[in-house]
């Protein structure tokens, strides 16, 4: 879907009514409270539907994915609720429990309501992205449209977990902070346990940091289902009860997916749109996936700057007026007006490095891949070293990269898609790289100048052929671009347990010493590589505490307290070619 012009709704006089805490009955009987907003007097409206469990009468949430006196004005009812257990509505809330059912419920309540003409739509990011999949998965009669942005197709990988590894620190902050976010307070019974989170929160890191990791005590009693994250450390039944991508043959209605390349749900924003294209229940649910891809970072106002690269005016949701591409689409499936919306490119994408807009039918591109080997001479680790990426295989025998990798001494977080950070101690984002590839357990493998541009546009791979003394270890790979001044500056990356490199449904043991090879997912990008510059990988084992550190033992990672240091062996000979895949576009 391309960006529409802006219509009138700014010029008209538009008188509005507002309720707040409007009771919507769940089928069990439970109610929530929505805020509705409406044009004023007499007349039936197609609904657009926002649940969320930030606080419906915040301001940021409240309007901050939807101006409701734009979309009134516009000729829609906004319906804005507190999901289950959150603020002002009843019951006990758990991530993702129950969104689905409540849902459909509320879906189908706004189609019946007095002001509603019976199409409802749904639009918001992050956790008001979930409730839209959610919702979409049970298939409501009334649901017409949905627009989700910055969310994912399962809340196992790419939410929780990525590659088999927990994501520490934001599941930890975000955990803590439901437990510390209610407008009704905490209830009596619960006042110690609050002011121990309240003093663990004092210091940001003290959660990351503590171990056994299932020990951390500060949420007990506040929010529990954050130790049964850690308890399900796999992709078991728990995660597929309530994940939409094992549903997508159920889901009807066209779907405008909206992703950043630097946050930390983008893997699955992609999975959504390819999934129901090939799965979806109705013609025009597979034939109407449209993605909008951008520069942004977990962030609902769609920056234009991602930690330290600025991206241009154009780069911003506010320049493309996303909030009025949301009004136009639902114009299209709720109105059913006529204005190009199902015949335009259904993929519209920013290209970083040219920083400009590009439409395409289908994501990715069409490209090829270029493996970049990796290569040295057994001196990679650090960026003043030996290691280099090449077009040219391996010989026959080739001298092998190595580390030590000390979980108490782990490779900072710096830069990355991320959900949030604290400037000067976690940042997301684009960070420049030197102080990381200094460190010598992280192996540096860097290209030649590029003699012309290069675009990469598509998913980025690594296959690492490796050797740990240990009998379980985590692998990271980070791509970056350097620059002519020698400064190096993130795009994507990944990690992966070795544990893992079969399935994320299950585990397979690692033999110490043995070569394994390892195919790590370092996400999406749109980057052109320009001329002069040169392409660079780090590897290494750690990536904390965005990640929760492997302690090497072979044991329940999450439940042990000692760690062990282990000897990690990077191999690049012709029996075991390691390389950087990248999807390059011919232009």
């Amino acid at each position: 879907m391309l960006p529409k012009p802006i219509k009138d709704e700014h010029t008209r006089v538009t008188s509005l009514t507002a309720e707040t805490n409007v009771p919507v009955p769940m089928t069990d009987g439970t109610v929530l409270r929505a805020d509705v907003y409406r044009p004023s007097g007499p007349g039936r409206w197609p609904v657009l539907l926002s649940r969320i469990p930030y606080g419906k009468h915040k301001p940021r949430y409240r309007a901050l994915h939807l101006d409701p006196v734009r979309a009134a004005s516009r000729g829609y009812v906004v319906v804005v609720q507190d999901v289950r257990g959150r603020h002002n509505s009843k019951g006990v809330f758990y991530p993702f429990r129950h969104e689905a059912d409540d849902g459909f419920d509320t879906v189908e309540w706004c189609a019946t309501q007095p002001w509603s003409d019976g199409n409802v739509g749904m639009f918001g990011m992050s956790y008001h992205g979930a409730t839209q999949w959610l919702a979409a998965i049970q298939a409501p009669p009334s649901l017409r449209a949905i627009a989700p942005g910055l969310t994912s197709d399962n809340y196992y990988d790419s939410w929780t977990y990525l590659g088999g590894v927990f994501q520490l620190w934001w599941t930890a902050q975000w955990a803590a902070d439901f437990a510390r976010d209610s407008v009704t307070g905490t209830p009596p019974e619960k006042a110690d346990a609050m002011a121990e989170l309240r003093r663990w929160v004092k210091d940001p890191l003290a959660m990351s940091r503590h171990l056994p990791v299932v020990e951390m005590p500060a949420l007990r009693g506040l929010a529990d289902y954050y130790y049964d994250w850690l308890a399900h450390p796999t992709y078991d039944d728990y995660w597929k009860a309530m994940s939409p991508c094992e549903r997508f043959d159920r889901v009807e209605v066209p779907v405008l997916n909206i992703g950043g390349y630097y946050d930390s749900f983008v893997r699955g924003t992609l999975r959504s749109l390819q999934g129901v294209a090939e799965r979806g229940a109705t013609e025009l649910a597979r034939g109407q996936q449209h993605l909008l891809l951008g520069p942004w970072i977990h962030s609902h106002l769609l920056p234009p700057s991602a930690g330290q690269r600025y991206f241009g005016t154009a780069a911003s949701g506010e320049a493309i007026d996303y909030h009025g591409m949301v009004l136009s689409w639902s114009d299209r499936w709720l109105k059913e007006e006529d204005n190009g919306v199902d015949s335009d490119p259904k993929v519209y994408y920013f290209l970083m490095g040219t920083n400009a807009w590009r439409s395409l039918d289908r994501w990715p591109p069409e490209s090829r891949e270029a493996s970049y080997f990796l290569r040295s001479s057994g001196r990679a680790n650090a960026s003043e070293d030996d290691g280099a990426l090449s077009l040219d295989p391996p010989k026959e025998r080739e001298v092998s990269d190595s580390y030590l990798y000390n979980p108490m001494n782990p490779v900072p977080t710096v830069g990355g898609p991320y959900i949030r950070g604290i400037p000067g101690l976690i940042q997301t984002g684009v960070e420049e790289q030197t102080p990381v590839e200094r460190r010598e357990d992280v192996l540096v493998y860097t290209s030649r100048p590029l003699d012309r541009d290069l675009e990469v546009t598509g998913n980025v791979t690594l296959t690492l052929w490796a050797v740990t003394s240990a009998p379980n270890t985590d692998w990271t790979a980070k791509l970056t671009v350097v620059h002519p001044d020698g400064s190096s500056y993130n795009i994507c990356e990944g990690i992966l347990r070795a544990s893992f490199r079969e399935s994320l449904e299950r585990t397979v043991p690692v033999e110490p010493g043995t070569a394994y090879q390892y195919q790590i997912d370092l996400g999406p990008t749109a980057m052109l590589f320009e001329r002069g510059h040169r392409i660079r990988l780090q590897v290494s084992s750690s990536n904390f505490p965005a990640f929760a550190r492997n302690l090497n033992t072979g044991g329940p990672v999450y439940e042990e307290k000692e760690a062990r240091t282990a000897i990690q062996t990077v191999l690049h000979d012709a029996n075991h070619p390691s390389r950087l895949v990248l999807p390059v576009v011919d232009s």
